[in-house]
């Protein structure tokens, strides 16, 4: 009888320490993708506030969608300025400008007109992908655009783009998962990552930025 109790006493202490080990490595293999991940859907986000920010530029509010803001890209051209040689110490000491340096041939300032995706984002990048959320083709940001009256009375243009944890988080443990949106929600903050919001108006801050 000892000699069964002896067994069953090991295999319970077994199972524990792998039932402890399992949940060490899978809080690890969480944490592991959850930052891999946001590091990815981070840097597509400061494309998309990149994109809304030159859109804003021409046309004095955001894109209300995605079709628009990928058509802006494709097609609108903007200024850019092609810069050769500088003023020296001395020039900007006996107060020459730029203007007269330019006229008199000392430098060169010349304005190249190049599609508004190669100023924003550089010529490599894809703008048919601005609104999936990397790693998750199938699936795309939320985009929506508001106007909010400041604390000085004046109409302010914001946007927001998101997405939420359930969509780039919800194939990892759910008791993880459930874990971190309790967390969000106590501490009143959106359940995923988002850029700009349509409620505050906070420069087009990223979600990531203010923790």
């Amino acid at each position: 009888m000892k000699v069964v109790f002896r067994i069953l006493l090991v295999v319970i202490v077994f199972v524990l320490v792998y039932m402890c080990i399992q949940s060490i490595l899978t809080s690890i293999n969480f944490e592991k993708q959850e930052k891999i991940r946001r590091e990815a859907i981070v840097e597509r986000l400061i494309n998309i506030r990149d994109a809304q920010i030159g859109y804003k530029n021409v046309y004095g509010v955001y894109a209300g969608n995605f079709d628009e803001l990928k058509k802006f890209l494709s097609e609108k051209k903007l200024p850019f300025l092609i810069k050769e040689g500088e003023l020296t110490d001395e020039q900007l000491k006996a107060g020459m400008t730029e203007q007269e340096a330019v006229k008199k041939g000392i430098i060169k300032r010349d304005t190249n007109w190049v599609l508004s995706k190669d100023t924003l984002l550089g010529p490599n990048f894809d703008v048919v992908s601005i609104n999936k959320v990397p790693g998750f083709e199938n699936s795309t940001f939320l985009l929506d655009t508001a106007t909010i009256s400041s604390s000085s009375g004046y109409t302010v243009p914001v946007f927001e783009a998101c997405v939420p944890y359930d969509v780039y988080l919800g194939d990892l443990d759910p008791q993880l998962l459930f874990n971190l949106k309790d967390k969000m929600k106590k501490m009143n903050r959106y359940l995923g990552l988002r850029v700009g919001s349509i409620t505050e108006i906070n420069n087009n801050a990223g979600n990531w930025e203010q923790f």
